[in-house]
C-alpha cells in the first residue's frame, strides 16, 4: 500500500491544479465559517469538478450543525468525511462515505481504535505540529495519516517516525493562509513519496 498524500484547505482552482499535477491522491475542502480555508459546498463542488475520478474528495468540518451536513451532501458529494472523531456519533453520514475520524495532541483516545484514524495537532490549519510519539504509538493500532504542521523539509522525518498510512498537509505548503504555492505542493508530495519508497525498500 503506497502513501496516501492528502493536500488539505484548497480554495482556489490553481491549488486544485498544483496539487493534481504534484501527484496528490486527496484534496481536503474545509468547511468550517471560522477557518480561512472555509469554502461554500458549491463553491467545494466547482473545484472539485476537474479532480480525477481517483482523486479522493475530502469534507473537512469541526462539529459541524446537521444543516451544514445535508448541504455539504447535496451540494458536494465527498468520497471521504474528515472530522473529529466525536462527531461522527450525531452527523449521520451515509455509510458508503468513507470517514477520517481526527484524534488531536493533548486528548485521550479511545479505547477501541477506528479502523482509520487521522491524528493531528491540538488544532488544525496553524501549523502548529502533532505529537509524533503519540502518533507513532497510534499507528500500529490502526491506520493512521498524520497531519499537524507538516512541511515539505519535514514530511520524510514524519514518515521514518510514525510510518503512517499517509500524510496531511495544508499550511505547510501555502504563502499565505488560504493560498497554496504550487512549488511548496510539489516539494511536498516529492518528499513524501521518497521516504515512503526508503522505508519500504
Amino acid at each position: 500500500m503506497s502513501l496516501l498524500v492528502k493536500i488539505c484547505g484548497v480554495t482556489r482552482e490553481a491549488d486544485v491544479a498544483a496539487a493534481v499535477e504534484a501527484g496528490a491522491d486527496a484534496i481536503g475542502f474545509v468547511f468550517h465559517e471560522s477557518s480561512r480555508r472555509n469554502v461554500a459546498p458549491s463553491r467545494a463542488a466547482e473545484l472539485a469538478s476537474a479532480l480525477p475520478a481517483d482523486i479522493l474528495r475530502v469534507a473537512v468540518t469541526l462539529h459541524p450543525t446537521r444543516r451544514l451536513v445535508r448541504k455539504i451532501l447535496a451540494e458536494f458529494g465527498p468520497n471521504v468525511w474528515q472530522s473529529d472523531h466525536e462527531d461522527f456519533g450525531v452527523m449521520g453520514i451515509p455509510p458508503e462515505i468513507q470517514r477520517w475520524p481526527v484524534l488531536r495532541t493533548g486528548r485521550r483516545a479511545p479505547t477501541e481504535l477506528p479502523h482509520m484514524i487521522l491524528f493531528d495537532a491540538a488544532v488544525s490549519g496553524n501549523g502548529l505540529q502533532a505529537d509524533w510519539a503519540t502518533a507513532a504509538l497510534l499507528a500500529r493500532r490502526s491506520l493512521l495519516i498524520i497531519g499537524g504542521g507538516l512541511k515539505p523539509e519535514t514530511v520524510a522525518h514524519a514518515v521514518e517516525a510514525i510510518r503512517p498510512v499517509g500524510v496531511d498537509v495544508s499550511s505547510g505548503v501555502e504563502r499565505e493562509p488560504g493560498i497554496k504555492d504550487g512549488a511548496l505542493v510539489r516539494q511536498f508530495v516529492a518528499a513524501a513519496r521518497a521516504a515512503d519508497r526508503s522505508a519500504n525498500s
